[in-house]
């Protein structure tokens, strides 16, 4: 039997630093609709959801012909996740973030691939900090794994740590927010019904599947695509759809 893998976008619309950002126009297209279309290179149209709590979203993605799942309040973007999928008969569900238009499908699919063999592990992406990006900035998530690539912790400090310079890391992982889960992985996350003393102090959601003792996989990925976190990131994104797509 082969299983059914979706891929699920969690998008609402409020959002502290850029209300309304899952709906902002990006050479001439909304940006949760770029993504979905993404996500359908990767695993077709028809298993391609967007789990959202505004109507506004939800009116834009059925206009386009994807399926919205509408959700309650949420904690993180994994408990929106884990409630969307309890009406969606799914073996597989991936999430990707609904602020990255560029990230790219081969990912997704192996992301995919690797939760195919290894159902009984969570999936998540890494890459490896480029030169210009700063270890201590706690806006990346680093990434600390063990010699099965299998997630020991992560964290917005510079991690791993060293007493001498001489043993410094030679470079940094970071996390790349592509994710794959099982069913009884999302209920039992979002069952916990709060959030994790690590995942509060960190703000890093992933942080609650180790509280659980559920091991998570490691797979590298492209470096991090451009995302959308603010206005002001709106013009790069945008110029760089338009090269991409040659638009």
């Amino acid at each position: 039997m082969v299983n059914r893998a979706v891929v699920v976008i969690p998008a609402r619309f409020e959002s502290s630093r850029y209300p309304g950002k899952p709906l902002v126009e990006l050479a001439g297209k909304p940006m949760i609709i770029w993504v979905a279309e993404i996500a359908a290179k990767a695993v077709g149209l028809s298993n391609v959801y967007v789990a959202t709590d505004d109507e506004r979203i939800s009116s834009v993605v059925n206009g386009c012909g994807y399926q919205s799942v509408m959700t309650g309040e949420a904690l993180t973007g994994t408990d929106r996740l884990a409630e969307a999928v309890e009406n969606i008969d799914a073996d597989i569900i991936i999430n990707v973030q609904g602020d990255e238009p560029l990230v790219n499908p081969e990912d997704i699919l192996k992301v995919l691939r690797a939760k195919e063999r290894k159902p009984e592990h969570v999936i998540n992406g890494f890459s490896y900090l480029r030169e210009s990006e700063d270890p201590q900035n706690v806006n990346i998530p680093k990434v600390i794994v063990n010699e099965s690539s299998e997630l020991v912790y992560m964290s917005r400090a510079a991690l791993p740590g060293f007493k001498d310079q001489k043993n410094a890391p030679a470079k940094y992982k970071k996390q790349v927010c592509i994710y794959a889960f099982n069913k009884p992985q999302l209920h039992e996350f979002r069952s916990f019904g709060r959030k994790s003393e690590l995942e509060h102090s960190e703000d890093i959601e992933i942080l609650r599947f180790l509280e659980l003792g559920i091991p998570i996989e490691m797979v590298e990925t492209r470096p991090g695509s451009l995302a959308v976190d603010c206005p002001d990131d709106v013009l790069p994104v945008e110029a760089a759809l338009r090269e991409l797509h040659k638009l």
